[in-house]
């Protein structure tokens, strides 16, 4: 004890330092060996030729070349998933909001309710669920059943229309809102009663409150879920690679699953690996964007 009273001031935030360094080693080792490592291996065979049988053979930049150049499937790939990432993301985060205001009054069954919006989200990406989706649209699914039910015969191909499969995707990507729908009733709570309260005083009705209290303070909340969903809508794989596989026609092939497909089924390893990383330049830069348009939509002058 005396040893330690002793200790200068420095000598002690030194030991400090010490410690915490020990204490993220765990984290920065694991980092380091699981991310930055792969990722470094991952950047190399982009610039290989590399079929996982075979060790690498530099050629240059030609995986680059062939994708921009050789290849239209990469150009379809890039439609489809910026088509369902744009329509999902938006659709996804109307219904978080308009479920997170229903659920902003509080009764008896609300925490039933909360759980059982918020299950889909956990259990929606399961294969499990993705088996039952395709089985659903199936042309003697339960959907097509429920339309003989009510009168409108048909054995319609839900998914295996060009025009429609991708919307079956969608639906089922809209209908896993739980996570942003909780962190919406979250910001909800936060917003103080005498807000409205001098909106009500001023004379504006529940339509008016929402546009001018509501819906300016959740915009940082707003621009949050959508970095965060735009992003996992670009990274979307079971769906396609369970339900449809990119049928028909490519219609519904994601980047994701075209990149898995390259790597592991065509053993083009090293072109997989130049589309991971074209991925991760198209993510960054629509991330960039985001943020830089931040400033004129979203309102961050606290409550």
């Amino acid at each position: 004890m005396n040893k330690k009273k002793n200790l200068t001031f420095k000598q002690f935030l030194d030991q400090e330092h010490i410690a915490g360094y020990i204490f993220s080693l765990p984290f920065t080792i694991g980092f380091l060996m699981f991310m930055i490592v792969p990722m470094g291996i991952s950047l190399y065979y982009s610039f290989c030729d590399y079929n996982i049988l075979t060790p690498a053979v530099f050629s240059g930049a030609d995986n680059y070349v062939k994708m921009f150049t050789d290849d239209p499937t990469f150009w379809q790939t890039i439609g489809v998933t910026f088509y369902f990432a744009l329509v999902s993301v938006p659709l996804r985060l109307i219904f978080a909001l308009i479920v997170a205001l229903i659920l902003l009054k509080t009764t008896k069954a609300t925490g039933f309710y909360r759980a059982a919006y918020y299950l889909p989200s956990i259990i929606g990406g399961s294969v499990a669920v993705a088996v039952l989706w395709r089985r659903m649209w199936a042309t003697d699914g339960v959907i097509n059943h429920l339309l003989g039910a009510i009168g409108i015969e048909t054995s319609f191909a839900w998914l295996g229309n060009t025009k429609t499969a991708i919307w079956m995707l969608i639906i089922l990507a809209v209908w896993q809102f739980g996570s942003s729908m909780l962190v919406f009733l979250s910001s909800l709570k936060q917003i103080p009663a005498s807000l409205y309260e001098a909106a009500t005083v001023d004379g504006a009705n529940k339509w008016q409150q929402f546009w001018k209290v509501t819906l300016p303070l959740l915009t940082p909340t707003i621009f949050f879920n959508l970095v965060m969903q735009m992003i996992n809508g670009f990274l979307a794989f079971t769906q396609c690679y369970i339900i449809t596989q990119g049928r028909p026609m490519n219609s519904t092939l994601f980047y994701t699953v075209y990149m898995y497909q390259q790597s592991f089924e065509f053993y083009n390893t090293g072109y997989g690996a130049a589309l991971a990383w074209v991925m991760l330049a198209i993510i960054s830069l629509i991330t960039l964007v985001l943020f830089a348009t931040k400033k004129f939509w979203v309102y961050d002058g606290g409550f």
